[in-house]
């Protein structure tokens, strides 16, 4: 099933893996999470939920970051309008202007492209092998009802496409009910995409966006970051302090009823 839309990785035998949630533009707190937990980028690889850019300061890192041999993303809804854009002028006003791509403009036009490219490659799922099983990575949403084996076949669908990039359906039956369906096929999914105070997990789904770039909310402003092999272990970073909030001590997320 390997494709552009769809990337597998094999068990880390040598070093740790983690998933960090919506970065936008949030680089050096990334890097600072990173030195605190002693990061060490020739055996340990970072999976990202999407949503690099937009809002935050340094978007223009994205490239950087997306070469780094130990760094990897699924596609965010936010790389989607910045590919969008480059053939329709309505999305690009709409990103330009409401959705906090604002640096693009600052961005030399040069490198314009090749920005375009770098993103342009990204899968819209990744798939991680680890010692608590398979784990699965989507930026917003799976449909209900589709087995993970199923949704990643599905790739080539538009519709399924925008689910992935857009959808919170799933987390609205969240809140609504205090459960949803598990994904059946895989272990463990981890999306992004919808801001939450504290990471949450619903049966075997779990939402780790704590809204890095809105600092001036109170519930909000961290990065967190998801160890996911060899243990299961959150960490995160408050952006406004500069500071950890978490330590490296084991916390799984809080959990709702399956």
């Amino acid at each position: 099933m390997q494709n552009q839309l769809f990337k597998f990785f094999s068990r880390n035998h040598h070093g740790r893996d983690f998933v960090v949630g919506d970065l936008h533009g949030h680089f050096s707190a990334l890097e600072l999470l990173l030195v605190q937990i002693n990061f060490n980028p020739r055996y340990d690889r970072v999976f990202a939920v999407g949503d690099l850019i937009d809002r935050g300061p340094e978007s223009w890192r994205v490239v950087e970051f997306l070469n780094y041999p130990w760094f990897t993303s699924v596609l965010g809804n936010h790389e989607q309008m910045l590919l969008d854009s480059a053939s329709s002028p309505s999305v690009a006003k709409n990103w330009l202007g409401f959705n906090g791509g604002a640096w693009w403009s600052v961005v030399p036009t040069a490198y314009h492209t090749r920005i375009r490219s770098v993103i342009g490659r990204l899968p819209i799922a990744i798939e991680v092998n680890t010692f608590s099983g398979r784990i699965g990575i989507v930026h917003a949403d799976i449909p209900y009802g589709c087995t993970w084996q199923n949704f990643v076949r599905g790739l080539e669908d538009k519709e399924i496409r925008e689910h992935a990039l857009w959808s919170r359906q799933r987390f609205r039956q969240v809140q609504m009910m205090g459960r949803t369906q598990p994904v059946a096929g895989i272990e463990l999914v981890i999306f992004g995409h919808t801001p939450i105070q504290k990471p949450l997990q619903a049966s075997n789904i779990c939402y780790i966006d704590t809204g890095a770039t809105y600092t001036n909310e109170k519930t909000l402003g961290s990065l967190t970051l998801m160890e996911i092999h060899p243990s299961l272990e959150i960490h995160q970073f408050c952006i406004k302090t500069q500071k950890m909030l978490t330590s490296n001590k084991k916390r799984e997320p809080t959990k709702v009823p399956a």
